[in-house]
């Protein structure tokens, strides 16, 4: 047999039919639901009087819109927000789909709440539409965002016309310096290969640093793929992905679980198996990254310098760069270290999990944020907020000056009432620095969740590293 590659054995195995040449029908084993992209979808499903097909297979979240500020009752304010919650809701009880909703206490963004469900399971095809669900590849399933009318016909079959992608390899060895993460490593990846350097593919992500990672600093790694124009992202899952959903799925028990680990363990690229493009990458090279535009690959060293538009490679390039210095009033050749922020952002879907918000709490242990600096926490799940305040992190960062809220989107993309005000700089965890993304004129910095709590301690962009060798 020819060897393949682990997106082709996913894709082989979800295969109903082959369309053409390109194109291929695709079953899948979970749909995400979130509430801005599925209320076409049901009336064009209604507007049929088609049923949704396999309900079981369907699970919806209530998370862009919904407010976070602290609270025992969560009320959207906005008409039309609201309106999209209980449409949501109608759906799902008319058709039977389970459902997070806006005061469910597991509440939270989608991409956090499936896996920490065991709803993620190595070998998958899982869908929604939003374009993070690349974050699933952390877990051997390949996971990509689809459209309106692609949600309408999901329901309806369950299935999906599905156009292949091509194969690209990235390889890291070596072993991350102290003080840097996997969201330093993927910065600079994406810094390296561009806003389009994957696009058309699905990466597999490997090598030893890549072993060497939590489940959940795959998740963001696998998270802000999408930033390089990748279809998909995926790790092999290994004994520690394995393990994390087994943990979470106590269905999976006796034979059943034998016969999980023994396919899950034939979920690998087979020696030989062919890719487009490979490259590799050392993480001892790692250091602290900042994003200084507004395209998540216009990102520095944060003891860099931000560049001169005239010495980037290409016109598009530097028509982009040019454009972000005026929008985010940056100088060429000023310092990011030290550039004063008045905005810390914590939360997420790429860093909103349990494992993120240790490591902003190592940071503020014994310090305060900065005066003049409004900070804000946002778990990304109802369950990392319990755990949160159930290992004291919660207490300790409210002591510091940060507030806690409630799970959720929040100012990532400030669909709901947590908006930056224009001029703003806010130091953000988030995946994404685009133009006007948390607030019309705010600008945004994309980091780790240690250089922001390093932020928010200092009032101003600051290199982590430094800051741990001065707290004892």
């Amino acid at each position: 047999m020819t060897p393949r590659t682990l997106y082709r054995k996913l894709v082989d195995s979800h295969t109903v039919a082959r369309l053409d040449e390109d194109n291929v029908l695709l079953f899948c084993d979970l749909h995400l639901m979130n509430e801005y992209t599925s209320p076409q979808a049901f009336a064009g499903l209604h507007e049929q009087g088609r049923p949704v097909l396999m309900p079981g297979q369907n699970v919806a979240v209530v998370s862009h819109i919904i407010p976070t500020h602290p609270g025992a009752v969560r009320v959207i304010a906005d008409p039309a927000s609201a309106l999209q919650a209980t449409n949501l809701k109608a759906n799902c009880e008319r058709h039977g789909i389970a459902l997070f909703d806006t005061n469910d206490r597991l509440q939270g963004i989608e991409h956090v709440v499936a896996p920490e469900h065991g709803m993620i399971r190595p070998g998958m095809v899982v869908i929604c539409g939003d374009s993070h669900t690349t974050t699933y590849g952390a877990l051997g399933a390949l996971g990509f965002g689809i459209g309106t009318s692609e949600v309408e016909h999901v329901l309806a079959t369950q299935t999906l016309v599905y156009r292949m992608a091509r194969d690209m390899r990235i390889r890291i060895d070596g072993v991350l310096p102290v003080g840097t993460t996997a969201k330093d490593l993927v910065l600079m990846i994406i810094g390296r290969i561009g806003a389009q350097g994957a696009r058309g593919y699905v990466v597999e992500f490997c090598g030893s640093a890549i072993e060497a990672l939590s489940v959940e600093a795959r998740f963001t790694v696998c998270n802000m793929a999408v930033e390089a124009g990748a279809r998909g992202a995926l790790v092999a899952p290994d004994r520690l992905a394995m393990d994390y959903v087994l943990s979470r799925a106590p269905d999976i028990e006796g034979e059943l679980r034998e016969r999980a680990l023994a396919h899950w363990a034939t979920l690998h690229s087979d020696d030989g198996a062919v890719f487009d493009i490979e490259h590799r990458f050392d993480a001892s090279e790692v250091v602290p990254h900042v994003t200084w535009g507004t395209s998540p690959d216009q990102v520095v060293p944060v003891d860099g310098a931000v560049p001169a538009p005239e010495t980037l490679a290409d016109e598009p390039a530097r028509r982009s760069a040019a454009q972000a210095l005026t929008y985010t009033g940056l100088a060429a050749g000023s310092r990011l270290d030290g550039t004063p922020i008045q905005h810390v952002f914590i939360g997420s879907c790429t860093n909103g999990r349990i494992e993120d918000l240790r490591a902003v709490a190592e940071v503020v242990r014994g310090r305060r944020v900065a005066p003049g600096v409004r900070a804000m926490v946002v778990p990304g799940s109802g369950a990392v907020k319990a755990q949160a305040e159930a290992e004291g992190i919660a207490a300790l960062l409210a002591e510091a000056g940060f507030e806690w809220r409630q799970p959720g989107c929040s100012m990532c993309l400030a669909m709901n009432d947590d908006v930056l005000a224009a001029g703003t700089r806010c130091a953000s965890t988030t995946n994404r620095n685009f133009e006007g993304r948390q607030g019309r004129g705010a600008i945004t910095h994309l980091m780790s969740p240690a250089m922001a709590a390093a932020a928010a301690v200092t009032g101003k962009i600051t290199d982590v590293r430094k800051l741990e060798r001065h707290h004892v």
